[in-house]
């Protein structure tokens, strides 16, 4: 007696994968000043997709500058973040800011330190992110449907004390020991740095900033200058002039990154556009070393 057939097992499928959007584009502006009080500017940043990063160096006359530059050289010419975008983890940028703490530490003898903050853009799951990364009290924030979202959190003793409930964030902004920050690169224990990952929104406006900016300029004078400006740097330069107009005590760097879906755009003004990558030309950033802040070591910078 013949059995019945039984019916052909077909290999399960396998859901696709969704691909990075090629069309997320990054138009973004920086700028860095000395400000009004510092005899030098020993902040560094770096603005050369996908990676951007300001860096406020200590420790002193030069050597302050020299920690941040080598901060953000070691960023922006690394060859785990060339790709457009990256194809790193947190554990892998980790890496590249430990190299950038032994080269600091060798090439000033563990004279000097520097903060940085910034972000990278990373393909997670197919699917473009902002990978931020923060060491010290320069900030990151995201500014995101007219909110503004301060993503970084500073390593710093008011922030510290603003944890435990002792001042009120209002009372750091103001407070003598605003300036000591507890983690750097360079000098002190090796920094750990803290990161966070975020899906990346049409829309997105990310601001950078040391705290040249941070500490002149409150939060709604910040977003009021963010939402007034279409061109990122155009609002740089609001930023810089704004922090400048308010003392302008300390060396002020600032970047802004816009996130735009260049194919979503498209296709809603000429809904006929077939399905190809619609070229966008930008102008590329190279490295920037604008020179930061006299910062002493796990100390009160300026000192």
């Amino acid at each position: 007696m013949n059995q019945p057939q039984q019916p052909e097992q077909q290999p399960e499928q396998q859901p696709e994968q969704p691909h990075a959007n090629p069309a997320i584009r990054l138009h973004y502006g920086y700028a860095s000043d000395r400000g009004l009080r510092r005899e030098l500017n020993e902040d560094s940043l770096v603005a050369s997709d996908p990676v951007f990063a300001i860096a406020d160096g200590m420790g002193g006359h030069e050597a302050g500058e020299v920690a941040s530059s080598v901060c953000v050289s070691t960023l922006g010419n690394h060859p785990l973040l060339s790709s457009k975008p990256a194809r790193v983890s947190a554990a892998d940028l980790q890496e590249v800011l430990s190299e950038a703490d032994s080269a600091i530490r060798r090439i000033t003898d563990s004279r000097a330190g520097t903060t940085v903050s910034g972000v990278v853009m990373v393909e997670e799951m197919g699917n473009p992110y902002w990978l931020v990364f923060n060491v010290g009290d320069s900030r990151t924030y995201r500014l995101s449907e007219g909110a503004l979202e301060q993503i970084s959190v500073d390593h710093s003793q008011v922030q510290e004390m603003v944890d435990s409930g002792q001042i009120t964030p209002a009372e750091a902004f103001i407070h003598p020991l605003r300036n000591v920050v507890t983690q750097a690169l360079g000098t002190g224990p090796a920094a750990e740095a803290d990161f966070w990952m975020l899906p990346i929104d049409e829309g997105d406006r990310m601001l950078l900033c040391s705290d040249g900016l941070s500490g002149e300029v409150d939060e709604g004078q910040i977003v009021e200058i963010l939402t007034a400006f279409d061109s990122p740097q155009d609002a740089t330069d609001a930023l810089i002039q704004a922090a400048l107009r308010t003392g302008g005590r300390d060396n002020i760097s600032v970047i802004v990154i816009d996130a735009s879906n260049e194919r979503e755009k498209k296709l809603a003004t000429d809904p006929g556009t077939d399905t190809e990558e619609v070229e966008v030309t930008t102008i590329p950033k190279p490295v920037v070393a604008a020179a930061g802040e006299s910062e002493a070591p796990a100390a009160e910078e300026g000192q």
